[in-house]
């Protein structure tokens, strides 16, 4: 029997308690940033095969690579909500909680009798927060949505490659996190309405609206001109110089967002001639002349490698940087000096690193995070500690398979498992 893990977790929402019904990314990746501010979190999985990312290889030691990245810190509770006796406990759970998270389709927690109607008749103090793919008012409410489906739908794709090339996804799962991301800042602000009000809210967020709502600039490029943005690779719809560009062996990014580095850019290739062309002299000029610009920009860079573009760039002040690979961007000083980069000690696998939050608090990161949890592993602990079952109920729930979790968690200290 492997040894309990512990939670000696700190931060701004310390006391805060999260039940999360949520699965996948767009829900998990919410919960546990709320759980790297130092709230509780109390994930509610099926019985027998838990959040569906637990069996996403590759794995290390039997656990999901994907369940591992989404679910530190997190205590696991397996429980039946498809019987009465489940539905009850996880009743008596969300009139204990301050948040409640889920991201199934628009009206499962109702069917459940878990919606929000139901659950703020106990705990009318209850943030409770709905992440769905397009929302229940959306003519797309009832179908499936993953991450590229919001994507394709939200006019990310179209843009995200180069010219004369076929769409593609983002490498990140941005409708997912975008989804997350919305309804953290839905959460955090209801929680702070609450201190007044003594009120909690129902929040909901759409995935497809988040990534529509991230569209920054190109939303506006198209109602100021009428004209749908274009793919441009690497490069900047209306910025130029801006993006990658080849060297003798490589390539390298090169950002001059503003006239002073456009200038300092010129002088860095050796052509600060190109500061006062009239062709090249503006904003709107370089754009109209993209196509001018960049051969002559490419044939100076591409008689030098990357490293030496790398420190001449530097030298000159103008915004640079290489492309580095996951495994390279993850290594580098930057990682290290931030802290980003946690080892923490699995009951069952020993050690894993993981990611950890960038969010600094006077200057410290969140405290130490716990491993993410096995199947089921804090069952008996959350319903005896939070909700005051006995051992002999836990061993009667379990045997009704209402709840799941070892044996041994469930039998009292004194007790051999069954």
């Amino acid at each position: 029997m492997s040894a309990p893990q512990t939670d000696t977790r700190s931060g701004p929402l310390a006391g805060v308690r999260v039940l999360d019904f949520s699965r996948i990314l767009s829900g998990p990746y919410a919960s546990m940033v709320l759980a790297d501010l130092g709230a509780e979190v109390i994930k509610i999985e099926p019985l027998e095969r838990g959040d569906e990312t637990r069996a996403f290889p590759p794995f290390v030691g039997g656990l999901s690579h994907y369940y591992i990245a989404l679910n530190r810190s997190k205590k696991s509770v397996a429980l039946d909500l498809k019987s009465p006796e489940g539905i009850r406990i996880a009743k008596e759970l969300a009139a204990q909680s301050d948040i409640l998270l889920e991201n199934f389709r628009p009206g499962v927690m109702d069917r459940l009798g878990l919606g929000y109607a139901a659950l703020k008749a106990d705990n009318p103090k209850l943030i409770y927060c709905s992440i769905t793919g397009f929302g229940k008012d959306s003519p797309h409410g009832n179908k499936p949505a993953f991450d590229i489906v919001a994507q394709a739908l939200s006019g990310v794709m179209s843009v995200n490659r180069e010219p004369g090339q076929a769409p593609n996804k983002l490498g990140l799962p941005l409708g997912d996190m975008a989804g997350s991301i919305f309804s953290l800042f839905g959460v955090l602000a209801a929680l702070h309405e609450r201190h007044v009000t003594g009120h909690g809210r129902h929040v909901e967020v759409a995935m497809l609206d988040s990534l529509i709502a991230m569209q920054g600039y190109l939303s506006q490029i198209y109602f100021v001109s009428g004209q749908s943005p274009q793919p441009v690779g690497t490069q900047h719809p209306s910025i130029v110089p801006y993006g990658s560009f080849a060297t003798a062996d490589g390539h390298v990014i090169v950002a001059c967002l503003t006239e002073r580095f456009w200038h300092n850019f010129a002088r860095c290739i050796g052509r600060p001639e190109l500061i006062e062309d009239p062709r090249f002299a503006a904003y709107e000029a370089r754009l109209r002349n993209r196509a001018a610009l960049e051969p002559i920009i490419l044939a100076e860079m591409g008689r030098e490698s990357t490293a030496h573009w790398l420190d001449r760039l530097s030298e000159f002040d103008v915004p640079n940087a290489p492309i580095l690979s996951i495994a390279e961007a993850l290594e580098q000083e930057h990682v290290a000096a931030h802290g980003l980069i946690e080892t923490v000690e699995h009951p069952e696998i020993g050690p894993l690193r993981l990611v950890t939050s960038p969010i600094r608090f006077d200057g410290a990161g969140p405290s130490g995070a716990r491993a993410p949890s096995l199947l089921g592993e804090d069952t008996a602990e959350v319903l005896r500690e939070k909700l005051g079952y006995s051992e002999a109920q836990l061993r009667a729930l379990r045997r009704q398979a209402v709840i799941g979790g070892r044996a041994e968690e469930v039998a009292a200290p004194h007790e051999t498992a069954e």
